[in-house]
């Protein structure tokens, strides 16, 4: 809780409050390797730089810090940047926006708040007011006339938004834009919420003359989503040839391997998978109609979306967007994933790869209607793989491009280059008719890592670059391309957080051609929304050490194979305490090390899991080689301290519903009649597989990151007779948006199997995505509702199927979701703001 100076009270939840059980979550014992002395949840900055009109001040988001840090530029060149002060905004702000000489608007990701911090006097800076909007607000723009309305990109939900999310109904946009009438902003109310039919958005632009404001989704997607494997296995009654899945079916060995699923992509007439271009219509029950950026009229009133002006085939994933000044086409930050492709590895057995080639780093420029994609990195030759570094390729590659700035005249954009280390320039003309020609000598090299922020100052030759792996603004000069200076922002990040980030974004570092990165499919530290077949037929059968919650009789199991179907991407966030990684438990620590119990008493030591995957380093980024031991030592203590941010689905005071309350009574009610009769090992709650415990480990005298639905533990999958570690259940109200799914054998033949029209994702729910809602996957054989003589007796109308999805769409997470909220109390504040400042108090 802090006070702001001047006319306002700025009340706010931070980080004293981190648990979701009634106590909050306190410090790790010394000894304890997660000890969390800062809880890292690595936000991505959007626009965390804005000049003054005039270019007197430069404002930059400290996110770490959670502050407003102000600057005067000054004309020398020794000593371009004086810091002048800082104000205390909301929890991890990553986006700043000036609408005027007096006034700054922050965008605070984790508190779900915007910030308006009254400038005039810059060094006594106070917040004025605290505006209440979506879940994770990411961008602002302001707009329409005499550009005084304010745009801001929310997820369709959180406990600010009046508007019902609806989670569980299909068809439904999830990408909102708030809209507030800078002029108009006592009672705290948006002038309108304007829901786009995508997901969750990220960036935003404007036209020239402000009468337009364009909205990007975030994870857009690309036109895939995956079949269950019970669609195309071997001989398979639903298969369109009955051939089932293309070869191999082996490994380099000539052992067997489970077909568990099919990536499929629309080419714009039909569903086909890569490997054979066989034809799946039949089997696909929606459609991706790949809405990427949305127009917003900013005159109307309200504010609308213009239908006809959407487009599509942008990207994959959409960083950041900038209007050319000169022509008002819009350009777009983006990467393009080739998830469509199978396995990993040098892809001599399997006859297919993605080592080296995830993705494309790309700007694409929206003009006339159309979508026209420039691959920044067009030099890179993908049949070449794992050069030794430094190398030509490389030295010529940008990753992750992020912000964008044009020059005054529209005729070069800079182009932030996140995961380069670098800034890229290009002409805009040579640019737009893919003319350009990748080349070294066109980029600025930064001596800090991480570019996020641009902020273009050409009256005196200056670009302020705010790079995030050493939290610095840096000062470029525009004529000889050099740093003149750099001005670090206060950082309570730990050492071992600070030094272990590049590792995750850095591809200069990880990969022989400088495109892809962990951080490319772990965006943020989090997931891409997307599936992917990295299994490897190149690759050896690996013992599974277990332990499993119900030991198998089937033959195999015994064994992680390294053909494993589709999985989708999973976050990084919140690995602490939850045993085994990787849907399967394959990464346990267990191969090479032998059996190790972890520091919190679970099943394995995360630390050896996570050193596990350093082999992906060269055969799936394809680098020249693994990290050394120091490289991954440091990696490792950066990731473990990834946590989740408060579930934005649960009621603030981390109250129940109705519903939420019977349905986790049910969760953990030990009857066999309720959901789950599962025999073989006598489970009889939800909770004997995935244990919520948000307290366990309390014996140790200290709090440690507790259980969120997994507890390390493994199960065999009878569909694809693998071996699979039971998920946590912290995110899954990030995977709602896909609706329709064929019958399968494991479903309940009552249910609504018909097509669901346009969508928003491809991937839903398990292992591979293939399940569209949580209600579907309640209603599987394992949970049914009667144990029956010779198998199971179940259906699709139970109602308590409907309680247990609404309390795992509202699955406690590791903070309470008062965390981060605010309110700024002052004369004019009303009932609601009251009520939010007692119940922070």
């Amino acid at each position: 809780m802090s006070t702001s100076r001047g006319r306002g009270i700025l009340l706010a939840a931070g980080i004293a409050l981190l648990s979701s059980s009634s106590s909050a979550l306190a410090t790790g014992s010394p000894e304890s390797p997660y000890e969390p002395q800062f809880t890292l949840f690595e936000s991505g900055q959007v626009r965390p730089l804005a000049l003054a009109p005039g270019g007197g001040f430069l404002y930059a988001v400290n996110t770490p810090d959670n502050r407003l840090e102000i600057f005067r530029v000054r004309p020398s060149p020794a000593q371009p940047l004086k810091w002048i002060s800082s104000v205390k905004v909301g929890l991890e702000p990553v986006a700043v926006a000036v609408r005027s000489s007096g006034q700054v608007w922050v965008v605070n990701h984790l508190s779900d708040s915007v910030s308006v911090v009254d400038v005039s006097d810059p060094e006594k800076p106070r917040v004025d007011k605290t505006l209440w909007v979506g879940d994770e607000p990411r961008d602002i723009v302001f707009g329409g006339p005499q550009r005084r309305r304010a745009f801001v990109t929310t997820a369709h939900r959180g406990q600010n938004s009046p508007i019902d999310p609806q989670l569980t109904t299909p068809g439904v946009g999830r990408a909102d834009v708030w809209v507030f009438d800078a002029n108009q902003l006592a009672s705290g109310q948006p002038l309108t919420i304007v829901s786009l039919f995508a997901d969750t958005p990220r960036a935003l632009a404007v036209s020239p003359d402000g009468s337009k404001v364009y909205a990007a989704a975030f994870h857009s997607g690309n036109r895939t989503t995956a079949l269950e494997g019970a669609f195309v296995t071997d001989g398979g009654p639903a298969a369109p040839d009955g051939l089932g899945l293309a070869l191999p079916t082996t490994n380099f060995q000539g052992i067997p391997q489970p077909e568990d699923g099919l990536i499929v992509k629309y080419d714009g007439t039909h569903w086909r998978d890569q490997a054979t271009g066989r034809v799946w219509d039949s089997l696909v029950k929606f459609n991706l109609p790949d809405y990427d950026v949305f127009t917003i009229n900013a005159m109307a009133n309200p504010p609308a979306e213009i239908p006809a002006a959407k487009y599509s085939g942008v990207g994959t994933i959409l960083f950041n967007m900038a209007v050319n000044p000169a022509n008002g086409k819009v350009y777009v930050s983006n990467t393009e994933a080739r998830n469509e492709v199978r396995f990993e590895g040098p892809g001599i057995h399997g006859g297919s790869t993605v080592r080296g080639r995830l993705q494309q780093a790309r700007i694409t420029v929206l003009a006339g209607g159309a979508a026209q994609p420039r691959h920044l990195n067009k030099h890179i030759d993908y049949d070449a793989c794992c050069a030794p570094l430094p190398n030509s390729e490389n030295d010529r590659s940008l990753s992750q491009p992020l912000d964008l700035v044009f020059s005054a005249d529209g005729s070069k954009v800079y182009v932030a280059a996140f995961g380069s280390g670098k800034i890229g320039i290009f002409n805009s003309a040579a640019l737009e008719n893919d003319t350009f020609v990748p080349n070294a000598a066109s980029h600025i090299q930064l001596s800090g890592g991480g570019p996020t922020g641009l902020a273009l100052d050409e009256s005196r030759k200056r670009l302020y670059v705010l790079t995030r792996f050493d939290n610095t603004v840096s000062v470029i000069d525009t004529l000889s391309r050099h740093e003149l200076a750099r001005r670090p922002l206060f950082n309570p990040e730990p050492q071992h957080v600070k030094a272990g980030r590049g590792l995750l974004y850095d591809a200069r570092r990880t990969a022989s051609n400088g495109e892809s990165a962990c951080g490319s499919c772990h965006v943020f530290g989090d997931l891409d929304s997307l599936a992917w077949d990295l299994g490897n037929p190149d690759a050896e059968v690996v013992p599974n050490p277990g332990p499993l919650i119900d030991p198998s009789p089937i033959p195999g199991a015994e064994n992680f194979q390294p053909m494993k179907g589709p999985m989708t991407t999973q976050s990084l966030r919140g690995m602490a305490n939850h045993g085994p990684m990787h849907w399967r438990g394959d990464r346990n620590g267990n191969n090479e090390a032998g059996t190790s119990a972890q520091p919190d008493t679970g099943l394995f030591d995360e630390r050896q899991a996570f050193a596990e995957f350093n082999p992906a380093f060269h055969e799936l980024l394809g680098g020249p080689n693994e990290l050394s031991h120091a490289e991954m030592e440091a990696l490792t203590d950066f990731v473990l301290e990834l946590t989740y941010p408060p579930n934005p689905i649960r009621n603030l005071d981390n109250s129940l519903t109705p519903a939420q309350a019977r349905g986790r009574e049910h969760f953990f009610q030990d009857d066999v009649t309720v959901l789950n009769p599962i025999s073989q090992a006598g489970l009889s709650s939800c909770n004997n597989c995935h244990r919520l415990d948000p307290a366990a480990n309390a014996a140790f005298g200290v709090a440690k990151p507790g259980f969120f639905g997994s507890d390390g533990r493994g199960i065999v999958d009878t569909g694809s007779l693998q071996h699979a570690k039971v998920p946590h259940l912290r995110n899954l109200y990030q995977k709602v948006g896909m609706f329709g799914v064929g019958p399968l054998p494991f479903l309940p033949p009552d249910g609504d199997y018909s097509h669901q029209g346009d969508q928003i994702r491809g991937f839903g729910f398990i292992h591979n995505g293939g399940v569209d809602t949580l209600h579907r996957f309640l209603s599987v054989a394992a949970f049914a509702t009667v144990a029956a003589p010779g198998g199971f007796a179940f259906s699709d109308t139970d109602p308590r199927r409907d309680d247990v999805e609404d309390f795992l769409l509202a699955f406690d997470s590791n903070v309470a979701p008062i965390v981060g909220q605010q309110v700024t109390l002052d004369r004019f504040s009303g009932v609601a703001a009251h009520q939010r400042a007692s119940l922070l108090l």
